[in-house]
């Protein structure tokens, strides 16, 4: 018997890897996060299969359900939304499967930021202009966030700023960034990216929150924040230049 934790992208059912479908369709048992986890991925569970939506379970009654698997000798597919490396609520899961020896796998997703960023078209590192990406969050009821790792020391560096979970303190992101980045800094925020629901609001520092106070979004859009969502006149990738000399054209090795 394994807990097989599978990271379920962002939205889309067809986003998931083929690994996380495959696991999906031979697990008797199926954990889903039904508040963020479309429902046509359990289309995949096999016939007869306990399908179990954790939306509304607290941790203690999700192990119980690891602990009933583990006794029957079945294995489960634990859904999750996006990927599990980050803002997952994996680790605590992992940690009491761990206590009780109940083996576990991990099959990783199509991240949140990685599917905002093909809604929008555009690549998150750009030459010169930006070469790394910060995911990161507010604190919140969850959790707070490390005395360190703020967004103004985040933004500081000029790396494009990947904000989870923060929608509902816009002003505040916003009064964090604008002394740093200034107010014409690009900003884009993807509510459901590659639902057939999704949204997409284009901005600056300087007029995000005046075009989302009419129109509330969703509390788990992605705000994304950086001189790379608009950049047009930037240094081509020295990676294709034809005076690039690397062991594929001909550079050996």
């Amino acid at each position: 018997m394994t807990v097989h934790f599978i990271g379920a992208g962002p939205g889309a059912a067809d986003l998931i890897t083929v690994r996380g479908r495959d696991l999906i369709a031979r697990c008797p048992v199926c954990l889903y996060a039904g508040s963020i986890v479309p429902a046509e991925m359990l289309g995949w569970c096999p016939p007869g299969a306990r399908i179990v939506d954790t939306a509304p379970l607290d941790l203690d009654r999700i192990e119980a359900e690891y602990v009933r698997a583990f006794a029957a000798g079945e294995d489960v597919a634990r859904l999750h939304s996006g990927d599990l490396s980050v803002y997952s609520a994996v680790a605590e899961q992992i940690r009491r499967l761990e206590r009780r020896g109940i083996p576990y796998t991990l099959t990783p997703g199509v991240p949140a930021f990685a599917a905002a960023a093909s809604v929008l078209g555009r690549e998150l590192t750009v030459p010169v202009v930006a070469q790394s990406l910060v995911i990161t969050r507010v604190s919140g009821r969850a959790s707070a966030m490390p005395e360190a790792e703020t967004l103004t020391a985040f933004a500081q560096t000029g790396a494009t700023l990947a904000i989870h979970l923060a929608i509902h303190a816009l002003d505040q992101v916003v009064a964090e960034l604008v002394p740093v980045l200034g107010a014409d800094c690009p900003v884009a925020v993807v509510a459901r990216a590659t639902w057939p629901n999704e949204r997409v609001v284009r901005g600056t520092l300087g007029d995000i929150a005046g075009k989302l106070a009419a129109d509330p979004i969703p509390r788990t859009a992605l705000i994304l924040v950086g001189r790379a969502l608009a950049a047009e006149d930037f240094r081509e990738s020295a990676l294709y230049d034809t005076a690039y000399v690397r062991r594929f054209r001909g550079g050996g090795e």
